[in-house]
């Protein structure tokens, strides 16, 4: 799929080496024997719920999820709502679900779909897991496990993970959407910062909201994870800004000058710039990783002027990380730091960055904004901790926290429910 292309531009190759290690992946554990993709996928007969008789073969020609599951089983109870969902989002797109269940009794099956929502088809042999034919056929040996079929009666995807399910079906029918773009060029702390502005086709004097994105230590503006909200902003009514900080990408600036300090001050910057286009109503901030941060403090010394924040994986961490004098592993004295420090790709992280970090004021100068909020943070981020994002949803108080479970530093498990979610959040909170 195209769209694969995309996320190899989600941060700089040298920076995945650093940040973005690789995740362990349940499948390689519990998805062993499940049937490979590329098979023919078994066809199998037996009694639906209301005890109906189903054929897979029926829904040839179709793309087909089976979900194999039971009402006693706790992971499968954990993963119904994510399952009912993605049912909702991709059956209008044609798109046919079908639970298997391992249930033997039929009261206790019955009533779990109806706690969950469950209305696609349901069928089961009313035997024992390790004795059911449809097991055996699908080498299901864990549940919840699910089988993606294609429209040619092939498997497409085996996984015990339902964010690989979403993926798939997320590539699967690429909207072709193609947005407008407008460079420009902001003047920043630390000189030219170049960046790109995308908007909706507006009447004469009308206006839009405006939301500003803030990449991480060592990336850009570019990539999937600001590409796809923005794109998803401007369908509906919403314009956006990305920006290469100081040093990074196509802005000026040497790396061994940069400091967040002076990331919020290109932040601030930028705010000022858009907030002087006419057709621009409000202003929001997204940031990720350091970026989060960058969003965060700005937020705070320009409340109550922004309509919105949303951070993913907010890095707060950085500071803990200079007082430990440890960034990115490499060591260093935080109370006499050297003139720089070598990082990856001939980088050099330079001592302001290190003094300034070392008494950064994060959570003080987050805490002066109080508006609507999304903080989204995967528990299996090794690089920041998802206690950070926590302690900013405690922060500001009313604010919506998402924590995705097994995701990594940069969510690379399914970036597009990252995006979807940050998407909503703005798309609500600003329209």
């Amino acid at each position: 799929m195209k769209k694969l292309m995309f996320l190899a531009l989600l941060i700089t190759a040298t920076t995945v080496k650093a940040q973005f290690g690789p995740e362990p992946d349940f499948d390689a554990k519990y998805a062993t024997e499940l049937v490979k993709a590329g098979t023919v996928a078994p066809d199998f007969k037996m009694k639906t719920i209301d005890g109906k008789t189903f054929k897979l073969s029926q829904l040839k020609g179709k793309t087909v999820v089976l979900d194999f599951w039971a009402s006693w089983c706790p992971d499968c109870r954990k993963d119904a709502p994510e399952v009912v969902r993605m049912y909702k989002e991709y059956a209008p797109q044609g798109v046919e679900f079908v639970g298997v269940s391992m249930d033997t009794d039929v009261a206790a099956w019955k009533k779990a779909c109806e706690q969950y929502g469950i209305t696609y088809t349901q069928a089961s042999e009313l035997k024992k897991f390790k004795e059911t034919d449809i097991a055996k056929a699908y080498g299901v040996k864990w549940i919840p496990s699910m089988v993606v079929i294609d429209e040619d009666g092939k498997v497409a995807l085996s996984t015990v993970l339902t964010y690989k399910v979403d993926k798939y079906l997320k590539e699967l029918r690429p909207t072709g959407y193609q947005s407008v773009r407008e460079r420009v060029t902001i003047d920043g702390d630390h000189g030219k910062l170049q960046a790109v502005i995308q908007k909706p086709v507006l009447r004469q004097g009308e206006q839009c909201p405006m939301v500003v994105f803030c990449h991480g230590f060592g990336g850009t503006k570019d990539g999937p994870l600001f590409e796809l909200i923005t794109d998803s902003l401007q369908k509906h009514g919403i314009a956006s800004v990305r920006f290469d900080f100081n040093a990074h990408g196509e802005s000026e600036g040497k790396f061994e000058d940069m400091t967040v300090p002076n990331e919020i001050e290109d932040a601030k910057k930028v705010v000022e710039y858009v907030r002087d286009l006419r057709y621009v109503s409000k202003v929001a901030l997204v940031g990720h990783s350091q970026g989060g941060v960058v969003a965060a403090m700005t937020a705070g010394e320009l409340a109550p002027d922004i309509a919105a924040v949303a951070l993913m994986a907010p890095a707060a961490v950085l500071r803990d990380d200079a007082i430990r004098g440890s960034t990115f592993g490499k060591m260093y004295n935080p109370l006499d730091p050297p003139e720089y420090v070598e990082l990856w790709g001939n980088q050099r992280l330079g001592r302001k960055y290190i003094q300034t970090a070392f008494s950064l004021p994060i959570y003080e100068t987050a805490a002066k904004y109080q508006g609507p909020a999304l903080i989204i943070h995967g528990n299996g981020d090794r690089v920041v901790p998802y206690t950070y994002g926590e302690r900013f949803h405690q922060l500001w108080k009313g604010s919506e926290y998402v924590l995705q479970e097994y995701f990594d530093h940069g969510f690379s498990q399914n970036i597009y429910r990252t995006t979807d979610y940050v998407s909503e959040f703005l798309i609500r909170t600003l329209k």
